[in-house]
């Protein structure tokens, strides 16, 4: 940031007022980028600027130049606040709600004369809703059940004389004649017992009409009976998991993964589970934090048909929830409530799972993900990627790893590893270069093609480290970037240049998501193979200490055995089969079960 930016900022920092309210995040160019909420305005806002940051949030404020605030009287006053802005703004770095699935309702308008109709938005204009149904066709039958059972007005604009439904005694016909109040109460009442659970009676009633009309050979007429059950049983009984207090509840669990959050909704109708809404996106808070504000903008526009009662993960915040919607939200700990809770979360976990999965097995989208990170470097696009990274504990066992990802897909038969030989104690610079130094000297000597990336799993010293080695050393401009970790050691941004600033990614580009595989991949393939190396110089080392043991027969018990696990449990008989006496097979034995 240049120097008057940063003196505006702590200028404004200093007078923070000591209250709730919600802070709104500016980029250069004016642009709201992030809406938050704070119990204490000061001690929020200023934690942004002050003490270390993981990738995500030093993404955002890498970004921010200005920011204002709104004071109120309340955290719940916040709370709404922050709801109202984020739709107002759709800020980038938000978590937004995009409902790509609504289900319909079946509504009662709040009329003189009320009718039926099928909806998929909850207004609040004091119509009764019920639902959200699953299944829209049958929800669509039942409403027509309903409109033949129950004689309310059929037409949206009144006409001037009677229609055929009134002929057919399906309407009162409140265009001609005049209707009670009390009438249309009655109906209105008697409908919605029928959707709020009464709907077994009705079914009782249509199953021996179905049965007489079958008796009397109608069965046209039985047919027609029975398409109606089940239309009842399909919007009405459609369950998954069966409470008996028939209790309308929403259950709501998530799952983060690679800098996705995933949530679960179950819709729990009358004791009964319904269905489910699954919801994908990008997030860059903390994840409790981010679910919240979700859950907010959730229930913002379903104020008029919320449940009786709303379960929540125990990590999070029900109090502020329950005061704004005036229903009972709840973190169950133990029961069958807590169950569903992680049976929700559980399904957000695997959602995220299919999702990575359906995406890396996409061609034409890595295509053209590699197309892109090569434009947003500024280079070509990245046909061969080689990727780079350290493993060591304490400096012991120092390994380094290398892979390939050839047109976006990993290609493993060009996988290479390295065990560092010049480097002393934990030196994660002076392993890079090693290893920079060792693979593009002999690609020099043996004229072979260099990729068109080079990735490093780390941030600007590992990178100003690798690019030292192949430019003044070897006389290589071959691009190379790093890929910086968040606290959670998750990819959190990709850098490049010189020096390495952060090149913007979404979190939600497929372009990102490939950068998260190939760090991912080569993470553990170096993990992997330092941990077999620990595991072969663990057993050589005890091995060592024991008198009659020399390489020859320490390569002989290692093939063998593989473990020194393995070795410990063996019996003297096993050792036989090797040409090792008893005498030294004992004395093995008890070497190792006195050191493990």
């Amino acid at each position: 940031m240049e120097a008057e930016i940063l003196s505006s900022l702590k200028d404004k920092l200093a007078v923070l007022p000591d209250k709730p309210g919600c802070y709104l995040m500016k980029n250069k160019n004016g642009e709201i980028i992030y809406v938050g909420k704070a119990k204490v305005l000061k001690n929020r806002v200023r934690s942004y600027f002050t003490g270390s940051h993981n990738g995500k949030t030093q993404l955002l404020v890498s970004e921010i130049t200005d920011f204002e605030y709104i004071v109120v009287s309340s955290a719940i006053e916040a709370l709404v606040l922050e709801c109202n802005l984020i739709k107002q703004y759709d800020p980038r770095y938000n978590v937004m709600l995009k409902d790509d699935k609504t289900y319909p309702y079946i509504k009662i308008t709040n009329e003189k004369q009320p009718r039926l109709e099928i909806t998929r938005k909850v207004l609040k204009d004091k119509a009764r809703y019920f639902g959200p149904y699953p299944n829209a066709g049958a929800a669509q039958e039942v409403k027509k059940l309903l409109d033949r059972l129950y004689p309310l007005r059929k037409c949206k604009t009144m006409p001037k004389q009677v229609c055929l439904y009134y002929h057919m005694g399906q309407c009162l016909a409140p265009c001609v004649y005049e209707v009670e109040d009390a009438e249309n109460q009655r109906i209105v009442e008697e409908i919605d017992r029928f959707l709020d659970g009464g709907h077994e009676a009705m079914k009782t009633q249509l199953t021996e009409k179905m049965m007489e009309a079958a008796e009397a050979m109608e069965f046209e007429r039985a047919k027609e009976l029975r398409d109606q059950i089940r239309n009842i049983e399909a919007v009405m009984e459609k369950q998954k998991v069966t409470f008996t207090d028939t209790v309308d509840r929403d259950i709501l669990g998530f799952a983060v993964d690679k800098g996705w959050m995933c949530v679960q909704v179950f819709y729990m109708r009358q004791g009964k589970m319904i269905e489910r809404q699954t919801t994908s996106f990008p997030y860059y808070g903390e994840p409790t934090e981010d679910f919240m504000s979700y859950v907010t903008q959730f229930y913002y526009d379903k104020q008029q048909v919320l449940p009786r009662e709303i379960l929540l993960p125990q990590e999070s915040e029900p109090e502020l929830l329950a005061e704004w919607l005036g229903v009972k939200v709840l973190t169950p700990k133990r029961g069958k409530k807590v169950e569903l809770v992680q049976m929700a979360s559980e399904n957000a976990r695997i959602a995220l799972e299919e999702k990575f999965a359906l995406m890396s097995k996409d061609d034409a989208r890595t295509i053209q993900a590699m197309h892109n990170l090569g434009h947003a470097m500024s280079i070509g696009t990245p046909h061969r990627i080689e990727a780079f990274d350290n493993s060591n504990i304490q400096g012991a066992e120092p390994v380094s790893a290398m892979i390939v990802f050839t047109d976006g897909r990993p290609d493993k038969k060009e996988y290479r590893k390295y065990k560092i030989q010049t480097v002393q104690g934990p030196d994660d610079y002076g392993s890079m270069r090693e290893v920079i130094r060792r693979r593009y000297s002999r690609m020099l000597r043996e004229n072979q093609p260099f990729p068109d990336l080079i990735v490093i799993d780390g941030g600007k010293g590992q990178i100003q480290a690798a690019m030292d080695v192949l430019e003044n050393e070897l006389g290589l401009f071959i691009p190379v970037c790093g890929l910086a970790k968040d606290d959670k050691h998750k990819t959190a941004m990709l850098l490049f240049g010189d020096p390495p600033e952060p090149v913007p990614l979404k979190r939600d580009s497929n372009e990102f998501y490939l950068l998260q595989r190939i760090q991912d991949e080569v993470h553990r393939f170096a993990i992997t193979f330092h941990r077999a190396s620990r595991s072969k110089t663990m057993l050589s080392s005890q091995l060592d200490e024991i008198p009659g043991i020399g390489e020859k027969r320490r390569k002989l018990l290692f093939q063998h055995f593989g473990s020194l696990k393995k070795m410990k449990e063996a019996t003297v008989e096993d050792f036989r089969q090797l040409g090792i006496g008893d005498k030294i097979a004992r004395e093995i034995i008890s070497h190792l079960r006195k050191m493990v």
